[in-house]
């Protein structure tokens, strides 16, 4: 099965990390699929988040980056992918993805969505909360692997000498 794992990844957290990593092996080949919002403000550029996580899974053999704009379904259907993988942190987050999945669904019949819960320790993890967290000079060691704390960390030092 060839899937997509759609994201913003800004930046990409342990908890993408182990969706990912378990992902993988059901898949005959992951495509980590990176979403460009020219209106939403991300702290990391598309290129950053691309290249970040090219470094994070390069040990991941069947699993490849890509970014895609506009609907996922359509992303889903120029590149034939069988299944979008979403990952499940608690109860809150099923009824948003849940939606979104039968959205596409409608839009493309073709377009099967399959979850995977969160491991317990990252079910409270989000982007936005280890950028705030990075932000106020908190630990974020247990949130991101090393590199990525260290790009995390440059980025909102360089941020806040321009």
């Amino acid at each position: 099965m060839r899937a997509c794992y759609p994201g913003s990844f800004d930046p990409v957290t342990l908890g993408h990390l182990d969706i990912i990593e378990r992902a993988a092996p059901l898949c005959t080949h992951l495509t980590v699929a990176v979403i460009h919002n020219p209106a939403k403000k991300t702290l990391f550029t598309l290129e950053e988040r691309r290249h970040i996580l090219g470094q994070q899974l390069a040990h991941l053999g069947n699993v490849s980056v890509d970014h895609f704009s506009g609907l996922l379904v359509d992303f889903v259907a120029r590149n034939e992918f069988q299944a979008v993988i979403r990952g499940l942190r608690d109860s809150s987050d099923a009824p948003i993805e849940l939606q979104m999945a039968r959205l596409n669904r409608e839009m493309n019949r073709r377009c099967e969505t399959l979850f995977l819960a969160s491991a317990g320790k990252f079910s409270h993890l989000s982007s936005s909360f280890v950028r705030e967290i990075a932000r106020l000079g908190g630990p974020i060691e247990q949130l991101v692997t090393p590199e990525v704390a260290a790009q995390l960390q440059q980025k909102l030092t360089s941020k806040e000498a321009s």
